[in-house]
């Protein structure tokens, strides 16, 4: 018979060491029959008043809890964590009385489950969710037990009880489970009863064994979030900029990545890096400068983590040689988002994130990392982040094995297989992987974590111990200090322990894979539900995608193409990172932040405003200034005007190329040829050579010219006047010459035949209001850095 919180009635009875006096036992009886019906009418009348009471206005507090729960026990220390023949084992931790009585006689004794060790996992899980103490699960007392003083309600005790393996009744090789008990009374029940339990697991390697020890490969991870402003990427002697300057706590002694290296250059590990935080990392060593508050890169503050970063990284090269490194693409792209959202102009990024993240691993360490390992979140595999990895020149995959769950086999399979198109699939252990997910920094988690691990080690080893199997661990991505200091640990005793070796990943990669295996990648409807939702969206990528193509149209015009193209195209890649999960908002500012600072580069090259024109004759020039704030030189545009009305005000020569030194403007003159009066709007367009219209704004401005040219009725008036004063002319000349003939010959010319006659030119070839007569194409204005108008702030490509 049970009670309402799972305790069997009978468990009081257990703690007497001897058996009471026959007529002692009657009386008990009787005393128990009795105890018995009280027990059972009052819980139908608690039953009753259940519901009643939940109802109440006023409520009720909880009950006090009873039986084997009335205390809560931990399990802080265990040691040795692997028990010997000939030693001794010794727990140590706290009780806490949550009843509402003191309890008295106390003591704290260890048990170990009947029925030998446990076979399976599963058997681990369920011993360690059971709630409440049983005899038939929890077994007989194993040792002396520890007395303990009063423990009044509400109060917290240490405890300490040391055994000597001989009394633990370990027997063949397993897992044993361990459980530490407190006995004690309390105004509830009268006699010794157990009063609360906690379990943890023992696992006991028997003299004589001889199972093939597990192959181990333990994924050490280096990575973390982008830092580095899209508008602070440079490759030039100007100071990168930060988005904040968080790194330096993580770099710093005691720090996450510093505790990462520390621990992990004393484990047999292989390491997974994110190349982004080594290049970023590595721009600490200069002067770099932090954003203010709102990512704004007109007003920074020195960055503070110079000396850090330089210790920090020589650290990493220490504790990676020798060691197998695999760099992850540049960023840790988000594989499964990219697949599932992303666009071909996107997913063709993954290529380069994977070539430039092995340069950058080499480069920074001095190592020959592998680059041919991609490592979705958490493991999970789908078809179409099996083809994305492919296609970025990745032929090993990391995947969980609950993607690849082997439901039929009795023991765990070696992690390589082959997925088919050249893919070896790396199927890690969820169990194992996962271990250290949760609040390490109570010490009772992170001792039960790493007795947990240590135990399901041996168990995958006993499951098939004549057959030697290979198997992958691949934790988070960032653990907290606490959970990798739990890891270490872990791995620590793991590999001194008989029943396991550890290897590399390449080693893991090439063992020979289980034929009862599955290969059938699932399908892209089996991604987990509940990763889909943290994934960058399709118009995330699409907007990268778009700055993409800005930036193929932008670069064509640049004489040192590199200053722009290298840190743009790091930006990109960190704008697709596998840690802006969680994180959305952030990862929509890193997009827009890299397109807005395009756009002002773009921007940089433009077309200067002008006021309207007067053309007074039939011809002139226009003249065009185009200025280049840029701090390079810019070739390949061309710069085109267009008439709106092309039969009053025709433009002779309406395309002409453009070439601007860095911080400099040009202006270009354009030949036009009136044919009406009146008011004309030209377009000056910017284009690039393959005819692509360049810039947004800058790239187009509009202006009218008037045009005010003398009519054909007044040059005909004009033209008769002159004749006629010609004609008059002639007519005095001739009347003069005859007049002198009749004199006697003499002309009175002079002799030289001339008259006081003029005439005048013919016309008038008016221009526009510039005054400027140079040829078209003339470099006539073309000035130096002392142009009036400031280049754009936070410019970061000039040389």
């Amino acid at each position: 018979m049970t009670t309402r919180d799972g305790e069997r009635v009978g468990d009081a009875a257990q703690a007497p060491r001897t058996a009471p006096p026959a007529r002692r036992r009657r009386w008990l009886r009787a005393t128990a029959a009795i105890a018995g019906a009280t027990l059972l009418t009052g819980l139908l009348q608690g039953l009753q008043a259940t519901g009643s009471e939940a109802d109440s206005l006023n409520g009720s507090q909880a009950k006090a809890p009873s039986g084997s729960r009335t205390a809560v026990l931990s399990i802080d220390t265990l040691d040795p964590r692997v028990p010997t023949k000939d030693g001794s084992v010794t727990v140590s931790g706290t009780i806490t009385n949550d009843g509402k009585s003191t309890i008295t006689d106390a003591k704290v004794e260890l048990r170990t489950g009947p029925g030998g060790p446990l076979h399976t996992r599963s058997d681990m899980t369920s011993a360690a969710d059971r709630a409440g103490f049983t005899t038939q699960a929890d077994g007989e007392v194993d040792g002396d037990p520890v007395g303990l003083p009063d423990i009044p309600a509400g109060s917290t005790v240490p405890y300490t009880i040391k055994v000597p393996v001989s009394a633990l009744s370990l027997g063949d090789t397993g897992v044993y489970q361990l459980g530490v008990t407190l006995e004690g009374q309390n105004s509830a029940l009268a006699w010794p009863h157990v009063l609360g339990i906690k379990r943890t697991f023992l696992p006991w390697y028997a003299d004589g064994e001889a199972a093939k020890a597990t192959e181990m490969t333990y994924l050490w991870p280096l990575t973390d979030r982008p830092h580095i402003a899209a508008r602070g990427d440079t490759d030039t002697a100007q100071s990168p900029i930060f988005l904040d300057d968080d790194l330096t706590q993580e770099l710093a002694p005691g720090g996450r990545l510093d505790q990462m290296v520390q621990l992990g250059k004393q484990l047999p590990v292989t390491w997974v890096i994110n190349p982004d935080l080594l290049a970023t990392v590595e721009a600490m060593l200069k002067s770099y400068r932090v954003a203010g508050p709102g990512g704004d890169v007109a007003h920074t503050t020195p960055g503070t983590g110079s000396a850090v970063a330089r210790q920090w990284l020589n650290s990493v090269k220490a504790a990676v040689a020798g060691a197998q490194v695999v760099a992850l693409p540049f960023g840790d792209t988000d594989l499964a988002s990219l697949a599932h959202h992303g666009t071909s102009g996107t997913i063709s990024h993954v290529k380069d994130a994977a070539l430039l993240g092995r340069s950058t691993v080499n480069t920074i360490l001095g190592v020959q990392a592998s680059a041919n390992v991609a490592w979705p979140v958490q493991g999970a595999v789908d078809s179409s982040i099996v083809s994305v990895a492919r296609s970025g020149g990745m032929n090993r995959i990391i995947a969980s094995n609950a993607t690849f769950p082997e439901n039929d086999l009795a023991y765990t399979p070696t992690a390589a297989r082959s997925l088919g198109g050249g893919m070896t699939g790396l199927v890690s252990d969820a169990s194992l992987s996962n271990a250290f997910t949760g609040d390490m920094l109570h010490e009772q988690n992170a001792n039960l974590a790493v007795q947990s691990f240590l135990s399901q080690t041996l168990l995958i080893t006993m499951q098939a111990p004549e057959n030697q199997r290979s198997l992958v661990v691949a934790p988070q991505r960032m653990p907290t200090v606490s959970q990798a200091q739990a890891m270490a640990e872990a791995i620590s005793t793991t590999e001194s322990s008989p029943w396991t070796q550890s290897v590399d990943l390449n080693a893991a990669a090439t063992a020979h894979p289980d034929s009862h295996v599955s290969h059938r990648v699932p399908p892209t409807s089996a991604y987990p539900a509940s990763l889909r939702k943290q994934e960058l969206s399709t118009n995330a990528f699409e907007q990268i995608q778009e700055t993409q193509r800005n930036l193929n149209d932008f670069v064509v015009i640049l004489t040192v193409k590199d200053r722009v193209t290298v840190p743009f195209g790091n930006a990109v890649l960190r704008s697709m990172s596998t840690e802006w999960r969680g994180d959305s908002g952030g990862a929509a500012d890193f997009r827009d932040a890299i397109g807005g600072y395009l756009q002002d580069l773009i921007n940089a090259v433009h077309i200067l405003d002008k006021t309207t024109l007067t053309l007074s004759g039939r011809s002139g020039t226009i003249p065009v200034t185009v200025k280049n704030d840029l701090g390079q030189p810019i070739t390949g545009l061309v710069l085109r005007l267009t008439s709106g009305t092309n039969i009053r005000l025709e433009i002779r020569n309406p395309e002409q190329p453009i070439t601007i030194d860095g911080g400099h403007t040009r202006t270009l003159k354009f030949q036009t040829k009136a044919n009406a009066n009146g008011t004309v709007r030209i377009t000056a367009h910017l284009y690039t050579k393959n005819g692509t219209q360049y810039g947004l704004y800058g790239g187009t401005v509009r202006f009218d010219v008037n045009v005010t040219k003398v009519t054909d009725l007044v040059m005909l008036i004009i033209a008769a006047g002159l004749l006629l004063l010609v004609l008059a002319g002639v007519r005095i000349y001739r009347q003069r010459k005859r007049q002198a003939a009749d004199d006697g010959g003499d002309d009175g010319s002079g002799g030289d035949g001339t008259s006081d006659g003029s005439s005048g030119d013919g016309g008038d070839g008016g221009q526009a209001e510039s005054k400027d007569t140079g040829q078209p194409g003339d470099p006539a204005a073309d000035t130096g850095l002392d142009s009036q108008e400031r280049s754009p702030a936070g410019e970061k490509v000039d040389g």
